[in-house]
């Protein structure tokens, strides 16, 4: 079966990385709740075919070259692109497609996350399509979705739905048709919220938490909940749930006979390789270093390496 860049959701659609799945996707239900991503290669099929996709998908081009398609089989147009252009593809409206000569990452947003960040809105929100436009900022974002599905998406569901959601807020802000405006808060989540937020996330910690069940935790819309506590802590939801393992995890290391690999899986990191390096971007010492230099301080009785760094300034989402 070929694949265009607005390809209906059918039951023998080639799913390219099976780890999306393991994380919630739930393909053809009639309300989509979590985002798809499916990388295709360039064809050489030059003969038309005709698409619908009833989930709101777009594409980013990993290189360069182009793509035919248009409403009609007999009018195709060419768009050539270059790596890091969009296509915004219409909903449930089919589109022709001819010979597709450029690689490009496809994305389906699910129905949540759009409705989430048009505050207010129910059913489906509606985007204007556009068969080439450019966003370096959503462009950034599918950059980094690429990058976690390459890697095996280590990461876990929180940051995956940090990504979605804030793909979400970008299209509704500049491509939607009909929505509510999404209010800005003036305020930020209360202490009574903030502290069901720490407790939730100290007793998940070894748990794949996700943005939603955050959010719900405090009766909030995910993208709602997204600003209020970014507004209330300065950091992202997953920043603060990557701060609070390196900081059980640091607490871990500190016992003499603590296993690496155990502190990993306490603390909720997939694989130790993703532990260490996460902990060695954070703290510039790798977990090894960091707790032979604690226990040669207590041995001189100096304080803690001045070395570590817990600041998440360079972790985007």
């Amino acid at each position: 079966m070929y694949v265009s860049p607005c390809q209906g959701d059918t039951s023998n659609q080639k799913v390219l990385n099976s780890g999306w799945r393991a994380l919630g996707d739930i393909g053809n239900a009639a309300v989509c709740k979590t985002m798809r991503v499916e990388i295709f290669p360039p064809e050489s099929v030059t003969e038309p075919r005709h698409w619908v996709r009833h989930d709101q998908a777009f594409a980013m081009m990993l290189g360069r070259g182009s793509i035919e398609w248009g409403t009609k089989r007999a009018t195709l147009e060419k768009f050539d692109y270059a790596a890091g252009d969009l296509a915004l593809c219409d909903r449930h409206v089919g589109e022709w497609v001819g010979l597709m000569a450029t690689p490009h990452l496809q994305l389906g947003i699910s129905d949540a996350a759009l409705m989430a960040s048009s505050d207010g809105a129910y059913g489906e929100v509606e985007l204007k399509a556009s068969r080439k436009f450019a966003d370096p900022r959503l462009s950034a974002l599918v950059t980094a979705a690429h990058a976690e599905m390459v890697a095996g998406f280590p990461s876990g569901r929180l940051f995956l739905d940090s990504v979605e959601q804030a793909m979400a807020v970008a299209l509704v802000k500049d491509r939607a048709v009909r929505h509510r405006l999404v209010q800005i808060s003036r305020g930020g989540l209360g202490p009574a919220r903030l502290r069901r937020i720490r407790e939730l996330v100290d007793a998940k910690m070894e748990d794949d938490l996700s943005l939603d069940e955050m959010a719900q935790s405090v009766a909030l819309s995910t993208a709602h909940f997204a600003r209020m506590f970014r507004k209330s802590t300065g950091e992202t939801p997953h920043q603060f749930v990557l701060r609070q393992r390196i900081e059980r995890a640091k607490a871990m290391l500190r016992a003499p006979n603590a296993r690496v690999l155990d502190v990993a899986v306490a603390c909720g990191f997939k694989t130790q390789q993703h532990f260490a390096q996460v902990f060695r971007d954070v703290c510039r010492v790798s977990p090894t270093e960091y707790r032979q230099d604690f226990l040669d301080s207590e041995v001189t009785g100096t304080s803690e390496t001045p070395s570590e760094d817990t600041s998440l300034s360079q972790v985007t989402f």
